[in-house]
């Protein structure tokens, strides 16, 4: 049979309720709104940030063909420039004058379609970079989003580790000098039950599993010496014997 003193036993109460109150305050840190709204927020920077990048690499290629475009426009421009001054110098045959005629005609003709061309890109270049614009904003916004809740989730944090440092102190303090074997198999226990390994016997309710012992069992244990461990034979959990219960 294990024994350790009564005492022993009813301070292992204090021990067990300082150890669910570290595993709640753990809990809570895990479970932080804020962590969840920052995971949410985080999948909506990813959405935006891949947005940024298609947006911003349709502008630099509209303005690529925005530059191509005005280029080509030019040189038909400066050709037409070119033959315009031939043609009014007067030099040369009338054939060649002829032909100048004729082939200003055409880059002028040329010259429309491009300026065409040009508008048209244009007009999508800045209709993104508007769009560009406003997903930029959207994200400085979303930006501002994260900061504020990563303020409070740093400020909830240091709320919880403070008051996780005063309870693991307490807890120090409430396990000194207990008797070890007691403390061995609470611990082991502990791991296997889902953090409580010892709770009180009130009445006939084991108040780990919160079941009524029956009849029998109760004589049992209230007739095992004060300083024996027992256990509830429903949970396994090292059942302490109050002083009302003993």
């Amino acid at each position: 049979m294990t024994t350790a003193p009564a005492a022993d036993q009813r301070r292992l109460l204090e021990v067990q309720a300082l150890d669910t109150r570290l595993d709640q305050l753990a809990h809570r840190r895990r479970t932080l709104p804020s962590l969840a709204r920052l995971a949410e927020l985080g999948g909506q920077v990813a959405d935006l940030q891949q947005a940024l990048v298609t947006s911003r690499t349709a502008v630099s290629d509209l303005r690529r063909e925005v530059a191509k475009a005005e280029a080509d426009v030019e040189q038909v421009r400066a050709r037409s420039r070119r033959d315009q001054a031939k043609l009014d110098s007067g030099q040369g045959s009338p054939k060649d004058l002829q032909a100048l005629q004729s082939e200003l005609v055409a880059l002028a003709r040329r010259q429309g379609e491009l300026e065409e061309v040009e508008l048209e890109v244009m007009e999508r270049l800045e209709a993104h970079e508007s769009a560009l614009a406003e997903i930029t904003a959207a994200h400085a916004q979303l930006a501002e989003q994260v900061a504020v809740v990563e303020a409070e989730r740093d400020a909830d944090v240091a709320g919880i580790d403070e008051e996780a440092t005063q309870v693991r102190a307490q807890r120090v303090t409430a396990a000194q000098g207990l008797d070890a074997g007691l403390v061995t198999l609470y611990e082991r226990l502990r791991g296997q039950l889902g953090g409580r390994g010892a709770a009180a016997l009130h009445g006939r309710r084991c108040e780990g599993c919160r079941l009524e012992l029956n009849p029998t069992d109760l004589d049992d244990i209230r007739a095992k010496p004060e300083d024996a461990v027992v256990r509830c034979e429903e949970c396994g959990r090292i059942l302490v014997r109050v002083p009302q219960d003993a």
